[in-house]
């Protein structure tokens, strides 16, 4: 990897004090001058078992005055486990759901002329409530391959915040369902990186990817945390299922974890060509739950 690494913070200078975090950023070579930003906005990126959401959670810690976003949160970029709804279907799911009408509103938002309901924030006993608001989603290759860039395309142009840390917002999600439902090429998904990076030109971000070494280690631990107390496992049947079930999965005899290995292997070498190929400027790559420096320069 030669992207910014951990090793280099102090001859960058890449992390300001938490009361005065200013970094330097580039307008994308377009004026030629650096410029600087107040409060930068940060992707925190890796792996399944990489540590994200720990390490999102100790960086707004360190952050107080920034906004966090979570997967399954109304975010101004992502859409992962929210309904994504024209105002027919929302009018349609309100009437379907109607003893539960004042809790989906509760948690819908308005944009333009669609509706986001952040549907796995309600909680209901109705059979198949859950499931029924998946098939509204932009993953899992419910929107076609067109469709779904113009949809990111169109949020992340539209975005315009700063002092915001996203969960897995910029590389997870997307390339999962570019992977495993649109079935896309390295090459296309690269290509579509390129344009997201032109989109993203005069926006302040820096993503911060946490790079699993041993990634069976990292499966192996997140499976133990990711169980009841009786050990019963609850995320890699659903991980496993996820996997097995896409078109991909499928298409290349993916099965059980040997599979699941498999296709963490190759998207982990594909986020590597991205950051080095088209965001090594704008990304620091810390070694996944090996970052204590991290906060003792932060």
């Amino acid at each position: 990897m030669t992207s910014i690494d951990a090793s280099k913070r102090n001859e960058n200078k890449q992390y300001g004090k938490t009361a005065n975090l200013f970094w330097t950023w580039k307008d994308g070579g377009k004026s030629g001058v650096d410029k600087r930003c107040n409060k930068v906005n940060y992707f925190i990126e890796g792996l399944q078992g990489a540590g994200k959401s720990t390490f999102v959670q100790k960086l707004s810690e360190a952050l107080k005055d920034y906004k966090v976003f979570w997967e399954g949160d109304y975010s101004p970029v992502e859409l992962a486990w929210c309904a994504y709804v024209t105002e027919d279907q929302y009018t349609d799911i309100l009437n379907s759901y109607s003893e539960i009408q004042a809790d989906i509103k509760g948690k819908t938002f308005a944009e333009e002329d669609h509706r986001i309901i952040c549907y796995t924030q309600i909680l209901t006993d109705i059979p198949g409530f859950h499931k029924e608001l998946e098939k509204y989603e932009i993953y899992n290759g419910n929107y076609e391959r067109e469709t779904f860039e113009e949809v990111v395309f169109e949020r992340f142009r539209n975005w315009n915040g700063e002092g915001q840390i996203f969960e897995c917002s910029i590389f997870q999600n997307i390339i999962e369902n570019q992977i495993l439902y649109l079935m896309m090429s390295d090459e296309e998904i690269i290509g579509f990186y390129r344009r997201l990076k032109n989109v993203l030109v005069n926006k302040p971000y820096k993503i911060i990817y946490l790079d699993m070494e041993d990634i069976a280690d990292g499966i192996r631990i997140i499976r133990k945390e990711r169980s009841d107390e009786k050990g019963n496992e609850f995320w890699f049947p659903l991980m496993l299922s996820y996997l097995e079930e896409s078109p991909y999965g499928k298409a290349h005899a993916l099965a059980g974890e040997e599979g699941l290995l498999m296709h963490l292997e190759h998207r982990k070498s594909l986020e590597h060509r991205i950051i080095e190929e088209i965001f090594r400027e704008n990304t620091i790559t810390l070694k996944a739950k090996n970052y204590s420096s991290f906060w003792n320069d932060l």
